[in-house]
């Protein structure tokens, strides 16, 4: 019994350690760089390297319990194979994000430009993020977030929970995307809302309160986006939704 309240002990110092250590990095790294809805995410190599840094910050805290399930049944560093597999497959979220808006950047259209018909299209994600708070899908990813599984293999445990988690949290990341992916103030509102969800103790119950939040917050920034506060936007209308001006130095 000692070695297992040893071995959970260690596992959420590790994760708190390397969430806190992630969110310094992060917070180095992208001060001053959140241009808003549209903010160009440079790079692929640069883009995996932040995302990797932030994904670890705003998930580690809230994936602790089930690292601690795992590492007190699973043997052979249970605490890095499963945190490798959980962020791996939010590596592949992040992945399939670039590679939509490479796609979205591709195609001439003016029509999502700031000044134009940008707000209401992130208004529209923002509402459709909220709605899917409430579907079947979202409540069966969230009971398994918050009920650990039995684990195989560390590894099998992090990939398996990594896979629930983007199905209970992946469209309130989608809201960070479409609100500033550079933006530090609502990196900490998401990541802050996801760990209310899947740690809290009735976190479950938070699903419906915010779909309302975020279906006010979507109306919000189509009908008046300047009035959002943490929100900033694209400068002088000139910066679109399809992320096409250049950011210099995020491509250093």
């Amino acid at each position: 019994m000692t070695d297992r309240l040893i071995a959970r002990s260690r596992t959420t110092i590790v994760l708190v350690t390397s969430a806190v250590a992630a969110w310094a990095v992060t917070v180095d790294r992208m001060r001053g760089m959140d241009a808003g809805p549209g903010t160009d995410l440079g790079g692929l190599g640069w883009y995996l390297g932040i995302w990797v840094t932030m994904t670890a910050a705003m998930m580690l805290p809230s994936a602790a319990p089930a690292a601690r399930h795992v590492a007190r049944l699973a043997r052979r560093v249970p605490t890095i194979l499963f945190t490798g597999g959980y962020l791996a497959i939010w590596t592949g979220y992040g992945l399939l994000a670039y590679g939509v808006f490479r796609l979205v950047t591709s195609f001439d259209i003016g029509w999502l430009a700031w000044n134009r018909g940008g707000p209401y299209a992130a208004g529209v994600v923002i509402v459709a993020a909220g709605l899917y708070e409430l579907t079947p899908l979202k409540q069966l990813s969230l009971r398994r977030c918050r009920s650990a599984r039995q684990p195989v293999s560390a590894l099998r445990s992090g990939l398996a929970h990594g896979v629930d988690c983007v199905g209970c949290s992946g469209a309130l990341m989608a809201v960070l995307f479409v609100l500033g992916a550079m933006s530090l103030f609502w990196m900490a509102v998401v990541a802050v809302a996801i760990f209310a969800e899947k740690v809290l103790p009735h976190g479950s119950r938070l699903a419906p309160v915010f779909a309302v939040a975020l279906v006010a917050l979507g109306i919000w920034v189509a009908v008046s986006p300047g009035s959002v506060p943490g929100l900033t936007e694209p400068g002088g209308g000139m910066h679109s939704m399809e992320m096409g001006s250049s950011n210099v130095g995020m491509r250093k």
